[in-house]
């Protein structure tokens, strides 16, 4: 079995490559390495090799291996209740799953009481599957001009999930629709918004994501398994 220092190069030499591919180089995406389905020992051999962004799904584990490797920068990449926030605003460096009003008030009351600034990015359901959360395309101007009645949230960009297939090339509608709707949206003035990240592609397509534009990548089965 490749060991983890050989499987990190090689996703390293990935991205790279498909960054070249639109001017771009590999210290500009930012690789987020989905821990999961790994235990702390793994993760710590992870940063102990390089890595330094890492996330999770779910809001127990965030803040387990946040205690185990508090030096990383930890992401919340998976869907939130609203009575799991308090545990997160705060803690994680970028919440990704901002995908409800409801859930965006209650982060807002917390960074409040907390006096911070919570960097976020929308949930965009480009795909339009009935199993996947977040706002629609034609919503997000909408919730863009809104942010500006919640002080303590700064939007940062979108994120999205394509449709899970062996062939990457069936998710490079959904991330190019994504770029269009950033780049449409970017010169407009709204409060509280900078839509700078674009976090789009995970294991099986992150290539095809970096192509049409991608800045973060959550990749975790091709990192960890």
């Amino acid at each position: 079995m490749e060991n983890m220092q050989n499987r990190i190069s090689r996703i390293l030499a990935r991205i790279e490559q498909a960054a070249r591919k639109t001017g771009r180089n590999r210290d500009d995406i930012t690789l987020v390495a989905v821990s999961k389905m790994v235990d702390n020992t793994t993760v710590h051999q992870a940063y102990e090799l390089g890595l330094r962004d890492f996330g999770e799904n779910r809001v127990q584990e965030l803040n387990r291996k946040m205690n185990s490797l508090p030096q990383a920068r930890w992401h919340m990449i998976g869907r939130m209740q609203t009575n799991k926030v308090k545990d997160v605003v705060g803690r994680a460096c970028l919440i990704h799953s901002l995908d409800r009003w409801a859930l965006a008030e209650e982060i807002n009351k917390r960074g409040r009481l907390l006096d911070l600034q919570v960097p976020v990015l929308l949930e965009v359901n480009i795909s339009g599957e009935a199993s996947k959360a977040g706002f629609h395309a034609n919503e997000v101007d909408s919730v863009l001009q809104s942010v500006g009645e919640l002080s303590h949230i700064q939007v940062m960009g979108f994120m999205t999930i394509a449709m899970q297939d062996d062939d990457p090339e069936i998710s490079r509608p959904v991330f190019r629709e994504l770029t269009e709707l950033r780049n449409s949206l970017k010169g407009r003035k709204y409060q509280q918004v900078d839509l700078q990240y674009l976090s789009m592609g995970m294991s099986q397509d992150f290539e095809v994501a970096i192509e049409e534009g991608a800045n973060i990548v959550r990749i975790g089965s091709a990192l960890f398994i």
